[in-house]
């Protein structure tokens, strides 16, 4: 369990089933919850920090992002933030591409953003003030990667990877998995040639060999380092017409729909 500061606000990063991270978002005393799939490794977090639980983020239907709901509604009587379209009966307060939030008791003003792809109703939150941003963006963005399209089409979900892009690059990437030495030997397979990508697989490949986690990332480095970000890559182009997945005149859209095709048997 790592902490993050964020001024006066900090982040506990909570592991969760064999690759999940639930993330806690608190002030030393008071605390919300990004996706807890499993209420147990939370109210074990919150119970080790002295922590009161005050709200619930989610941001996708999917049951290792929102299981552990009810048992933590049983304990602490809070609202629970969602997205309006993607089916979440327990969501209190629906949310959709330009609310924003104020957490309660923790005075974090959260922005929200729609992105669709991995679920048809998926958002992403974004903190903007005070500091350096956070993203908490569940299934769609990853270390190097991007989510599955279950519900979603490619164009879908290239849209909004072009928005998460968009952030500042100092925005701190705080995704729900641990995919991320995985989707860097995918990464180098259709970027061999890449400095930046040789020097993060180095990089994180140390981080999970002393068993701490590569995430957060940030809004930089994927755009050096993913290749669902970098589909306009001669390079990325070049190997999915080599590999006979994509016509050398293919549009931006054909590059991610073919990456993500790829990535999916790699």
């Amino acid at each position: 369990m790592t902490t993050s500061p964020h001024t006066e606000l900090s982040i506990l990063t909570v592991p969760a089933f064999n690759d999940n991270y639930l993330w806690l978002i608190h002030d030393g005393e008071h605390a919300a919850v990004v996706d807890p799939g499993d209420a147990a490794p939370v109210q074990a977090a919150l119970a080790a920090h002295k922590l009161r639980l005050t709200s619930i983020l989610l941001t996708h239907h999917h049951a290792d992002h929102i299981g552990g709901v009810p048992a933590l509604l049983r304990e602490w009587d809070v609202p629970v933030f969602g997205p309006r379209n993607d089916g979440i009966e327990l969501v209190t307060d629906k949310l959709g591409e330009g609310d924003r939030i104020r957490l309660p008791v923790l005075d974090l003003e959260l922005e929200v953003i729609d992105v669709p792809g991995h679920t048809l109703g998926h958002i992403a939150y974004v903190a903007r003030t005070p500091g350096v941003p956070w993203l908490f963006c569940g299934d769609t963005l990853f270390g190097a990667g991007c989510g599955r399209l279950f519900e979603g089409t490619p164009a879908q979900m290239a849209d909004s990877l072009g928005k998460l892009g968009a952030l500042p690059d100092e925005t701190l990437v705080y995704c729900a998995h641990e995919y991320t030495m995985s989707n860097l030997k995918f990464a180098q397979a259709v970027e061999p040639d890449n400095a930046a990508l040789a020097a993060r697989a180095e990089s994180d490949g140390a981080l999970r060999a002393a068993g701490r986690p590569t995430i957060p990332s940030s809004v930089g480095v994927e755009k050096a380092t993913n290749p669902f970000l970098r589909v306009t890559s001669a390079r990325i182009v070049r190997s999915l017409v080599e590999a006979g997945r994509l016509a050398e005149s293919a549009a931006p859209v054909e590059v991610f729909a073919a990456l993500r095709e790829w990535k999916n048997t790699f």
